[in-house]
């Protein structure tokens, strides 16, 4: 790379791709020969995978920051509001079973005083019920925001469902038009680099060789520049996360059903489904390992899912739950799919591209010596969310008390990290807490695990020793909740309410 980052270079479009042009050209507006050139190279000939279709609320200052407005999107990509996560059958599988991982968070991160608050003042309520306002039954369905609203700004936490396929042809066209990022339809056909380990350019089929400073590989799972050029290895995370296939569908749906407000994730004898809904469809995906049950037995189970008098066609997808040693390398940045990636659960795909090019887009190097300094800060922090994420994700399935071969494995101990057996231990005593994570941002705070945790069923002591500091006030603050809750279910509109109005604006 020269002395100075003036052109980047992104090997790859779809969601990845086109996001991380998005902040960088919006991070690093100048164009000009003092500025900088940022060039997306999106073959024609790769399919875009069209899976990925849930968010964190993180995206809506992503959206901001680029410049797309909020009622652009949602018509552009058949969006709809996310609030969270709902869990059904993973405890059990009896009827009754089902939590909630809302993004609100709760009124109190004194986990001890949380704890024993909700025990005392909220026992016939979910935790999640009654330590936050969007997860009350009467707001079910019910939109986050109305629509009078500033765009991205709502009475309850949000994301969005959405369709990958859509979101990324809004990207493209937004990003190219209104923020100076250079385009080419082409097929990238070999990886040029230099004697001392950096990459010049890239050749490409019909526009020749594009040189850069700077080069982001988001090719997906190919990898083709992270892995094919540099060789740098796929850490395999399947002995702990077993799931390795999806067989997934789109359900069109009628044009006044309601619209839930949760990605809905159903327990089944070898993994999970789920489904998302869209404005004019929902999708549905049955997530399963291959060594417990066959491709032709997740697909009946998902067809039993949907119901057996909906048409449905089906695909099949393959993947390897896992991530790379090293995420930069020389001047190379990997981003999305071609970093890594782990089963849909909880939807940390799409997050994970936000935070990197964020952390680049702040961090962007400016010579040589910068930027060996900066892709050590990178890989130590992404190496550090990429296992905490995959300790996040295990949670939900060690707790479980269902008695099918791949839920009895899940819970075994070897299949679990050290910290997670630590944890599980630590938290029989005492709740999960802030002191439990490093980092001052957690892809998933303490709160996260709260959630999960006491959904499943747990309820640790609380240290019977240590003096409540808020409890008096978290009494109150429960109170404000409720309050809200009811307040909320008569003045929000319903989720179909509100997107069937923008539509027709």
């Amino acid at each position: 790379m020269s002395e100075e980052v003036k052109h980047i270079v992104i090997v790859g479009g779809g969601t990845a791709g086109w996001l991380t042009a998005g902040v960088l050209a919006a991070r690093h507006p100048d164009r000009s020969e003092n500025g900088l050139q940022i060039t997306v190279i999106e073959s024609p000939d790769v399919p875009t995978v069209g899976v990925g279709e849930g968010t964190w609320p993180t995206i809506r200052k992503t959206l901001s920051r680029i410049g797309i407005s909020e009622t652009e999107f949602l018509k552009a990509c058949q969006a709809s509001f996310k609030q969270g996560s709902r869990f059904d059958g993973w405890v059990n599988g009896r009827e009754d079973d089902k939590y909630y991982h809302p993004f609100e968070l709760p009124v109190s991160q004194n986990a001890t005083d949380l704890l024993r608050a909700w025990q005392e003042f909220a026992p016939d309520k979910s935790f999640a019920e009654a330590v936050c306002v969007q997860t009350a039954p009467e707001l079910k369905g019910l939109a986050p925001r109305q629509r009078a609203m500033p765009d991205f700004v709502g009475a309850m936490n949000y994301a969005y469902h959405l369709d990958a396929v859509k979101m990324g042809a809004l990207l493209r066209e937004h990003i190219t038009s209104k923020l100076g990022v250079t385009y080419l339809a082409d097929h990238m056909t070999a990886v040029i680099g230099d004697p001392d380990g950096d990459i010049s350019g890239v050749e490409t089929r019909d526009n020749g060789v594009i040189e850069g400073d700077l080069f982001i590989d988001c090719t997906g799972h190919r990898a083709l520049l992270i892995g094919d050029h540099f060789g740098v290895p796929f850490q395999d995370q399947s002995g702990i996360l077993f799931n390795d296939r999806a067989v997934v569908t789109q359900v069109e749906v009628p044009p006044d059903s309601p619209i839930k407000s949760e990605t809905i994730s159903t327990a089944h004898e070898a993994g999970w489904i789920w489904d998302i809904g869209l404005f004019n469809r929902r999708g549905v995906g049955c997530v399963y390992a291959s060594k417990y049950i066959s491709d032709e037995r997740a697909e009946n189970i998902l067809r039993d899912y949907v119901g057996r008098d909906t048409e449905i066609q089906t695909r099949q997808l393959s993947f390897r739950s896992g991530y790379r040693k090293q995420f930069w390398k020389n001047n190379c940045i990997a981003i999305g799919l071609s970093a890594g990636f782990l089963e849909p659960l909880e939807a940390s795909a799409i997050v994970l591209i936000e935070l990197s090019v964020e952390m680049l887009a702040e961090n962007l190097p400016v010579t040589k010596t910068a930027n060996r300094i900066e892709a050590k800060k990178f890989n130590q922090l992404f190496a550090y969310r990429w296992e905490r994420i995959i300790d996040f994700l295990k949670l939900h399935y060690v707790l479980s008390e269902r008695t099918e071969p791949y839920w009895v494995d899940n819970r075994k101990r070897e299949t679990m990290s050290e910290r997670l057996i630590d944890y599980l231990e630590i938290w029989k005593h005492r709740p999960p807490s802030q002191y439990d994570f490093e980092q001052s941002a957690e892809v998933f705070p303490a709160s996260s695990y709260q959630f999960v945790y006491y959904g499943m069923g747990q309820k640790p002591a609380t240290l019977p020793t240590l003096k409540p500091l808020v409890l008096n006030v978290l009494q109150k603050q429960f109170q404000t909740v409720w309050r809200k809750q009811k307040a909320f279910a008569a003045g929000l509109p319903t989720n179909r309410a509100l997107l069937s109005g923008l539509k027709d604006s």
